[in-house]
């Protein structure tokens, strides 16, 4: 990997930086000062504590292996990366969902289609009759073992939800790496191909993007207006919608703003910028978050910052139990003002 990323296209695990540990994460970003804490903020909005409404997604992280290293990735992931869920695991993620009426299984990682098990999932998964949506980096359906995904994702209704960082190529390469935008590209009309981003329900096609700066996503409608016109005119591609989400200080994304000089400034942003309608509306109250070991998170950035859901509920998927984790009390940190800046970031974009 050549450029910006030059030298950076080890995990922090793999290159044994301090900040691979979630410890240091959080020791750092409660060292700055802030006007005030994320529960006051929750406080003042009436949400404290923050409570689930309901669980209508369970969203299952399989692993930390990816074929990107990318330098905002707040996973950590890469192609260094070992960790896994077992098939044991999977069948007790299925076992809770057949237990319930969850009607949507968020798949995620890494890059969740290396998964040895992938596609043996989404087909149980579909069994049961839930919806699947696939967190897709684009580039892994440009590789040899991987190129007939597209059809496999057309032939399980599966909701392909795209990361790309910019519809342009020095912005997307600046992000992910030499020659990702061309690949992804590529990979785009592949989906457009097999009938992805056409209008039907059951061949959804969403792009995610985030900023490649220190800043908040500009406004979602407008940003959709931008890539529709831009990735029609100039390659011929459709989707369905865009989701814009905002970078959340933690792994290597808190990497870069500390060696950037960015940090201070960028928390403090976020905490300017906090909207008591974005709170309510935080993806943590209606998603359950799986770890690749079963562990019970309530988000996906909680679960790389290791904070699992609070101790009155159950803290394995072995142990699944929706009654006590809808009651359960959600935990919150710095970080999470991510989420709740400006018009609100969550797996599903904006949310006001």
């Amino acid at each position: 990997m050549s450029g910006p990323n030059a030298g950076r296209s080890l995990s922090l695990v793999e290159r044994r930086d301090p900040l691979a540990h979630p410890a240091e994460q959080k020791r750092r970003l409660r060292s700055l000062p802030l006007a005030r804490e994320f529960e006051q903020s929750l406080l003042g909005a009436g949400l404290w504590p923050l409570r689930p409404t309901r669980i209508d997604v369970m969203q299952v992280n399989v692993g930390k292996l990816c074929n990107q290293t990318c330098r905002h990735c707040h996973v950590d992931a890469g192609p260094d990366r070992t960790e896994s869920m077992d098939r044991a695991t999977m069948e007790l993620c299925l076992s809770a969902l057949a237990a319930t009426d969850i009607p949507t299984v968020d798949i995620t990682g890494g890059a969740p289609e290396l998964h040895p098990h992938f596609r043996w999932f989404v087909a149980e998964i579909r069994k049961l009759g839930r919806h699947v949506i696939d967190r897709c980096n684009l580039t892994i359906l440009e590789t040899p073992s991987h190129r007939d995904l597209p059809g496999f994702f057309a032939e399980h209704s599966v909701e392909v939800v795209c990361s790309l960082p910019h519809h342009a190529k020095l912005s997307t390469d600046r992000q992910r790496g030499d020659g990702v935008h061309e690949r992804s590209i590529r990979a785009l009309r592949r989906l457009n191909e097999v009938g992805y981003g056409q209008g039907r329900a059951e061949a959804r096609l969403v792009i995610v993007t985030n900023p490649v700066g220190a800043f908040l996503p500009g406004p979602q409608a407008s940003l959709e207006r931008e890539w529709r016109r831009e990735l029609l005119d100039k390659h011929g591609l459709v989707f369905d919608a865009l989701y814009t989400i905002t970078n959340l200080p933690i792994s290597r994304y808190l990497e870069w703003l500390e060696s950037s000089g960015n940090l201070e400034r960028y928390l403090e942003s976020l905490v300017a910028a906090f909207n008591p309608k974005a709170a309510g509306a935080v993806m943590c109250r209606n998603t359950l978050s799986i770890g690749w070991d079963g562990q019970l998170y309530d988000c996906d950035f909680n679960q790389m910052l290791d904070m699992p859901v609070a101790p009155e509920a159950p803290a394995h998927i072995r142990d699944f139990d929706r009654s006590r984790l809808e009651a359960r009390s959600i935990q919150v940190d710095r970080h999470c003002y991510g989420c709740t800046a400006g018009a609100g970031s969550s797996c599903g974009g904006a949310t006001t």
